[in-house]
């Protein structure tokens, strides 16, 4: 994707990246950066924060501080505005290269052409829900972090978001899903962006590749008979989007629409290089799947 006001990657080379977040201006060490950065070196050595620590995802670090910066700051994207914070795990609370799905949802749910019921698993601050919520969806928002969903909310009330239909609910991701499927529940589109490993509110443990198919079998049992979408991002990046693509395949198989599988990447700012960042596979439906009397 590319970047927008609030957002854009500088540079990049040797292990690191140089963003734009907001007014800030952040180095993180990034393992897939493995060129030269293309800036000179006073650009790097302007930057606001740099973090320092484990560059794995599950390792936590620490930010230095070239000067005093607030601990909070506001950025937006179309209708949601958004709390940025530097946080021990190096992120800031938003992943910008999911921007085009943001996009990608928007479009889908705009070819429904109707009110849809929308589950989003693994949702962290709230962005892949609000964005949503703002287009008429009904959303409902799964997060086993108490910190993530309270933060989620904040987000919604900077938006003006208040008066729409959000459900917001701290539940470990899989013991939410199979009550669902329990229930009878179902759902429109469902957005799962799964973490490599996670832990839930009771100390549940969500490793990626053991728990993603059966996550998969569980969510396809929630697809309502007029869903539209199905979005799966995952940070795991030892798998191929292959992998992604022939798992969903067959979790869905028999279902009329159309399946397609990538890599997320930004590209830098005034520059022709891209990042990759994430795997996906996504499914929509076909063009004339509309609800009984739409």
């Amino acid at each position: 994707m590319d970047g927008w006001d609030d957002y854009a990657l500088l540079d990049m080379g040797h292990g690191q990246k140089l963003e734009r977040y907001g007014r800030y201006k952040l180095i993180r060490p990034e393992a897939q950066a493995m060129g030269a950065p293309r800036l000179p070196e006073s650009e790097w050595k302007s930057a606001d924060a740099i973090f320092t620590g484990d560059v794995e995802e599950e390792g936590p670090g620490r930010w230095k501080f070239a000067k005093q910066v607030d601990e909070i700051w506001q950025m937006k994207y179309g209708p949601a505005t958004f709390n940025g914070q530097f946080m021990s795990f190096r992120h800031v609370g938003v992943f910008p290269e999911q921007a085009a799905h943001w996009d990608w949802v928007g479009e889908q749910i705009k070819k429904a052409d109707r009110p849809l019921k929308i589950l989003n698993l693994f949702g962290y601050t709230g962005l892949a829900s609000l964005l949503p919520a703002a287009l008429g969806a009904h959303v409902t928002h799964v997060d086993a972090s108490k910190k993530a969903i309270v933060w989620a909310r904040e987000n919604q009330e900077l938006s003006g978001l208040e008066d729409k239909p959000i459900r917001w609910i701290c539940e470990d991701a899989m013991k939410f899903v199979e009550r669902e499927v329990r229930r009878g529940n179902t759902y429109d589109g469902i957005i799962l962006d799964p973490p490599k490993f996670g832990r839930g509110p009771n100390g549940e443990v969500w490793d990626f590749f053991e728990n993603v198919p059966h996550m998969l079998a569980c969510v396809r049992k929630l697809l309502s008979p007029n869903a539209q979408f199905l979005l799966m991002s995952s940070y795991a990046i030892r798998a191929s989007f292959l992998a992604s693509h022939e798992l969903m395949r067959e979790c869905l198989d028999g279902l009329p629409g159309t399946i397609e599988s990538g890599e997320l990447a930004i590209r830098e700012l005034n520059g022709p290089r891209l990042l990759s960042t994430s795997l996906f596979s996504r499914w929509s439906a076909p063009e004339n799947n509309k609800a009984e009397g739409a």
